[in-house]
């Protein structure tokens, strides 16, 4: 009888403890993407960059082609997304220091912008040019003369490509107008190596080529932009 008493009450004790015994709830891990966001419009980039002089040296070398070149060969300014702004004031929502106000038919009030190519700042969207980094003539001679024009027109209104399209001054913009870097560069000295930096990424991104003469320039100027890398998403 006394060892049934014992048997009973060790069966008790066991069932108290398990009572006591909290329940553990296997934890749960989010892990957050981040996404690499450069210029107007979110890009995710090939590896973390390319020195900016090797990135030069990456490019295809071949003569320019002007032949049949019109700038009605690139349909600009679409509304791709269907969201009633098109693409130049699309860049110029994205771009913008201090947001405007965008009213019906995406008509854009107040607001501030800086264009790097001069270091301006500029408080009306009616005095900002949106630029090809790599002008339309130049992409026409670097290779866009073979695309279709569905392809021509993708690359005018390049959105997601980092900073392919730039607002800018209209007087920096037409004093560049479709000149390269062995002709023309921005006048501020802090965007020298911004610059030479977006024009190859557009020149990788669109898989263009470079004459001689530009990769002199832009060898030249990359000499002095020791930090500064090159990366892109190829085109579609």
């Amino acid at each position: 009888m006394p060892n049934r008493l014992a048997a009973v009450a060790a069966l008790a004790l066991a069932a108290a403890l398990a009572s006591c015994t909290p329940t553990t709830t296997p934890a749960t891990t989010t892990t957050t993407t981040a996404q690499h966001a450069e210029g107007p419009a979110a890009d995710t980039t090939t590896g973390a960059g390319t020195p900016l002089s090797d990135a030069i040296n990456s490019i295809p070398t071949a003569a320019e082609h002007r032949t049949g070149y019109t700038r009605d060969a690139f349909h600009l300014w679409i509304d791709a997304d269907h969201n009633g702004c098109n693409t130049r004031q699309e860049v110029l929502i994205a771009q913008a220091v201090t947001a405007p106000t965008v009213g019906p038919r995406c008509s854009l009030t107040g607001g501030s912008w800086r264009s790097y190519y001069d270091d301006t700042t500029v408080t009306s969207a009616h005095q900002l040019d949106i630029d090809h980094v790599v002008p339309l003539a130049e992409a026409w001679d670097s290779g866009a003369w073979t695309w279709t024009a569905d392809r021509r027109e993708r690359y005018a209104n390049d959105l997601a490509g980092g900073r392919s399209l730039i607002a800018v001054t209209a007087h920096a913009n037409r004093s560049k107008g479709d000149d390269d870097p062995a002709e023309w560069m921005p006048p501020a000295a802090d965007a020298q190596c911004t610059y030479a930096a977006d024009w190859v990424r557009m020149k990788l991104r669109w898989n263009l080529t470079a004459d001689t003469a530009e990769k002199t320039a832009l060898a030249r100027i990359a000499a002095s932009c020791s930090t500064t890398t090159v990366a892109y998403t190829p085109a579609s």
